[in-house]
């Protein structure tokens, strides 16, 4: 699946809902979800990562969808590497 396809399928399922809720009310629950996955992380639980790293690009997608950000466009920021250097691997000092 396309980012792009992936961003209209999550518009289809949970934008009315969220967009009602607002940037704010989505964004706490986008951190409840990132908490999730931290503690699946720490907690060593590999067969929960999936599905915490899909619910994490879930509430990100919709919170682009409310702002009118197009996460495919957007990711075209790191087509030619690092945007700093413009390397790949990056080559930032420190980096």
């Amino acid at each position: 699946m396309e980012i792009a396809d992936f961003q209209r399928t999550i518009e289809q399922i949970y934008f009315s809902r969220d967009s009602a809720r607002g940037l704010d009310g989505t964004f706490r629950w986008f951190v409840e979800e990132v908490g999730e996955l931290a503690r699946a992380m720490r907690g060593g639980r590999r067969d929960a990562l999936g599905e915490e790293f899909a619910d994490v690009l879930a509430w990100l997608s919709t919170m682009a969808s409310i702002c009118g950000v197009q996460l495919e466009e957007a990711a075209r920021k790191y087509e030619g590497g690092c945007p700093k250097c413009g390397k790949t691997p990056c080559q930032c000092p420190g980096g």
